[in-house]
């Protein structure tokens, strides 16, 4: 079958292990002095080990290979004891792999095992870079106020392969849906899309990940029941696959809220569509 998998350069990696670590579910091993994926089988494809390389030398693709097997990454997990069969369950819940978190709660039912449900009481256990944080109410008011230049961002992650639509900071809030180039093309970007909304950034000519994206913006409007959904893309041709996901997503969602679009220019300004 084809789907994502991780894969490894090895004129890049140095051996380091930092990888290992981050990869509960024991799919990577340093073999020779390089990282080795040793198998597919125990590989997920969604990415927490990319995070921890310093050398960028972990990236994925899809290509031909075997299924994924959460009943086997289970038995090895359980191994490892309760802390990383947590961050796995986190792990799965937080990149919206409902498949496979039914599969590995099925597995610890079948055999006996009980850990406190759901798996986000146990936030402090799941990957770093996508451990959900809100902090608006840091500096509360006064960031309304403050001087143009300050950070509007009112949460973390923000990557769309990292943030969970279930994580509270998103209920009934107005979503920006951010093309990754938009920030660095409009200087005006956080006073402009961010004061007083939360966010999600993605590329759609870069990010192999359509159907994660629909499922987590579906998520998002019925779930975490969003106000509105307003997609911020670049004036290039391919940015417009961007509006497409989020536009297909609300189709598919049984709520209804208003998708807007604002579109950057490629030497800034506001090109068509209105921030507020």
């Amino acid at each position: 079958m084809k789907r994502n998998i991780i894969a490894i350069d090895t004129e890049k990696c140095t051996g380091c292990g930092l990888c290992i670590p981050d990869c509960p579910e024991g799919a990577l091993q340093i073999i020779d002095g390089k990282a080795r994926l040793v198998s597919d089988l125990q590989c997920d494809g969604l990415g927490a080990c990319l995070g921890s390389c310093p050398e960028g030398a972990i990236r994925i693709e899809e290509r031909e290979a075997v299924a994924y097997d959460e009943a086997q990454v289970m038995e090895n997990i359980l191994k490892q004891g309760e802390a990383t069969v947590i961050a796995h369950l986190n792990h799965l819940r937080e990149h919206g792999q409902t498949d496979y978190y039914r599969e590995a709660r099925k597995y610890l039912t079948d055999h006996g095992i009980s850990l406190p449900h759901p798996a986000e009481a146990y936030a402090h256990a799941g990957c770093p870079g996508s451990r959900a944080r809100a902090f608006s109410a840091e500096g509360g008011a006064e960031k309304a106020v403050s001087a143009p230049g300050t950070s509007r961002l009112s949460h973390w992650p923000v990557q769309m392969h990292l943030l969970s639509p279930h994580s509270p900071h998103f209920k009934e809030s107005d979503f920006v849906l951010a093309a990754d180039c938009t920030a660095f093309a409009l200087g005006t970007f956080h006073d402009l899309f961010l004061n007083g909304k939360t966010l999600g950034i993605a590329c759609p000519k870069l990010d192999d990940a359509r159907e994660l994206y629909l499922e987590k913006i579906r998520a998002l409007i019925d779930d975490a029941q969003i106000n509105s959904l307003t997609v911020v893309i670049m004036e290039v041709p391919c940015c417009g696959g961007l509006l497409r996901i989020a536009q297909d997503a609300a189709a598919l969602a049984k709520r209804k809220v208003p998708v807007k679009c604002v579109r950057v220019g490629i030497e800034g300004g506001i090109l068509g569509g209105t921030p507020a």
